[in-house]
């Protein structure tokens, strides 16, 4: 990867959020779950369409804190307009296991 200067990655609004409502996404090309994030009263709720099927159901995320990336433009995904980029890890097997602190942190705090 080609380095980046910190000018750069500052332009990058990674924030928490709120994971308030989640459901499958069976018309998505490859499996996965809508989600609606709280980022708290800046941000207000966003969705996303997240490929994280490997790891988690829907009703498990309700209520979960989730990074992600809040100032890339929106994207169509089938029917399902994703407004932000929920983050995650690829496991051994290609499963992506979310990005989340690990301390409670208020909706909207931004990453450092």
């Amino acid at each position: 990867m080609a380095e980046i200067s910190f000018d750069d990655f500052m332009k990058v609004d990674i924030r928490a959020g709120r994971i308030t409502r989640a459901e499958p996404y069976p018309e998505a090309r490859k499996p996965a779950i809508k989600l609606w994030i709280d980022f708290g009263p800046e941000l207000g709720e966003k969705r996303s369409s997240a490929q994280i099927t490997a790891h988690y159901d829907p009703e498990m995320l309700v209520g979960k804190t989730v990074m992600a990336v809040t100032n890339f433009p929106p994207r169509q995904i089938g029917k399902f307009m994703s407004e932000v980029l929920v983050l995650g890890v690829s496991d051994s097997d290609g499963g992506i296991v979310l990005v989340s602190p690990d301390h409670d942190v208020p909706p909207g705090g931004r990453m450092h």
